[in-house]
């Protein structure tokens, strides 16, 4: 028998919206999230909901809801940007400490799928310390800006 968690990557759908509201409305989350401008209600909940769909509607890939042993963790998971294939996770402070376990979950994953040679990860420069990224094998390849805001840009090769 093991203590590591079960891992499970479902459908944002498939989780209560009260729960996702809680989880974006922790000030805790938000630090590190320029995105997530002004305050996180049911409505934006829904718009969030339908536009991470509309990518697997457009792409056939997208975010994922996150589950830790059957509760829900947090959302992450794969967008296409400008073209490329970019790599988000946003945890439950609860959850916090497994966010590179999730990251090679899913690398893994995209790994196994041919449309994917690379992804892009996008940091906001408020994040210090950036260990785990090069743990993983992504390297800097310099600034981004997305809806106004300036990132940290980073890739990491799947092929």
């Amino acid at each position: 028998m093991t203590d590591r968690p079960d891992i499970e990557f479902v459908r944002l759908s498939d989780i209560p919206r009260a729960e996702i509201n809680a989880h974006m409305s922790d000030p805790r989350v938000g630090r590190h999230l320029p995105l997530l401008a002004g305050r996180w209600d049911q409505a934006a909940c829904d718009a969030f909901l339908a536009a991470k769909q509309a990518c697997w509607d457009r792409d056939g890939l997208g975010h994922w809801a996150i589950l830790c042993d059957g509760t829900y963790a947090g959302w992450g998971g794969f967008q296409k940007e400008d073209g490329e294939w970019d790599f988000g996770l946003v945890l439950k402070p609860s959850h916090f400490g497994l966010g590179a376990r999730i990251a090679r979950k899913a690398l893994a994953f995209a790994r196994a799928d041919d449309r994917i040679p690379y992804v892009t990860l996008l940091l906001a420069p408020s994040r210090r310390n950036l260990r785990g990224l090069d743990r993983l094998g992504a390297r800097p390849v310099g600034e981004a800006v997305h809806e106004g805001q300036r990132f940290l840009k980073f890739q990491l090769d799947t092929a």
